[in-house]
């Protein structure tokens, strides 16, 4: 064997230019990951057999914990009777407290059934243009709203001038205009700040879980809120009642979907590449929780959008985190 040098001629290996890599991968782009975990756990629907299964659980406990009751006041009045009169007492303090709470929730509901209601006139009065239709509906509306000083002007400027109008159509934008416009602005308010919310702790709390509770919890208050400026003054059941109702519609739409259409006119395409992974995945969030708030709107109002007063999302999106690029921007 020989142990020569070796030569290798270099001129007959292929050469590649930097130049024609192929170029690198991008990031995969943020897609609301939280927004939409949050979209689908609202918007399921229990099974009957789930439905079955935690009613008959309450009945029992509800059964066990009042048998417990009931005998442990027994047994105390026996051996300690003034004790036992305090203990019983506080038993029907809390009954009386717990059926406050449950006339509360019927009522919150009541009221809900009340707005919607009040929109599937409206959209009938509209539908057959009926000038009749339209005043009642009007008259419920001043109705519904008595009371409330934040759109007592309103109220007065829609009874001044309702006689002046001819149509289904110029009567309820009377209405939409006077008493809800103002609404409107404070509904809009309430969606641009939960979007913040929900684009900052997106941003910078970097698990998963937290995301998602976060996102979800800010859609709850965010849809009750809406529906409190509207006059839904939704309960707990009420509230979870409309969330699961709003993200079921934007579920079969397709509207829970990458918010990067929303963004870049918005933010611009060059911001937009500039971001990192965790904070467009927050801008994103931010824009499907906008999206979210904007059906709020639709759900909880008294009356229809026209096109002159539907919002915009992208102009909810806009003012809700144009804001967090002012600083960096300039």
């Amino acid at each position: 064997m020989s142990k020569g040098p070796v030569v290798i001629d270099l001129e007959e290996e292929p050469t590649t230019s930097v130049a024609d890599a192929p170029p690198v991968p991008d990031v995969a782009a943020p897609t609301g990951q939280a927004m939409q975990m949050a979209a689908k756990v609202a918007a399921r629907k229990p099974s009957r057999l789930a439905k079955w299964f935690w009613a008959l659980a309450l009945s029992v406990l509800g059964a066990v914990v009042s048998v417990a009751a009931w005998d442990f006041v027994a047994s105390l009045n026996t051996r300690m009777p003034m004790l036992g009169y305090a203990v019983t007492g506080l038993i029907g303090a809390l009954a009386l407290v717990t059926l406050v709470i449950v006339i509360k929730e019927l009522a919150a509901i009541g009221r809900l059934s009340r707005v919607d209601g009040l929109r599937r006139a409206a959209d009938e009065a509209l539908a057959s243009g009926e000038l009749r239709q339209a005043k009642d509906v009007s008259k419920r509306m001043l109705a519904f709203y008595r009371g409330r000083d934040d759109v007592r002007w309103g109220r007065d400027r829609v009874i001044e001038r309702m006689d002046e109008q001819f149509d289904a159509s110029g009567l309820l934008a009377l209405v939409e205009d006077e008493m809800l416009a103002t609404l409107d602005a404070a509904a809009r308010a309430e969606v641009e700040a939960a979007a913040r919310q929900v684009a900052t702790v997106t941003a910078l709390v970097p698990l998963a879980l937290a995301d998602v509770l976060t996102a979800l919890a800010a859609s709850l208050r965010m849809i009750r809120r809406v529906a409190e400026i509207y006059g839904g003054q939704a309960g707990f059941f009420g509230s979870w009642r409309l969330t699961r109702a709003v993200f079921s519609h934007l579920v079969a739409t397709g509207a829970v979907a990458v918010g990067d259409d929303l963004l870049e006119p918005v933010l611009g395409g060059s911001i937009l590449s500039k971001l990192s992974r965790r904070f467009g995945e927050g801008l994103v969030n931010g824009a499907l929780s906008a999206r979210v708030g904007v059906a709020a709107m639709e759900v909880c109002r008294p009356l229809p959008f026209s096109e002159r007063h539907h919002p915009s999302v992208r102009g909810i999106v806009k003012g809700a985190l144009s804001g967090l690029f002012s600083k960096g921007e300039r």
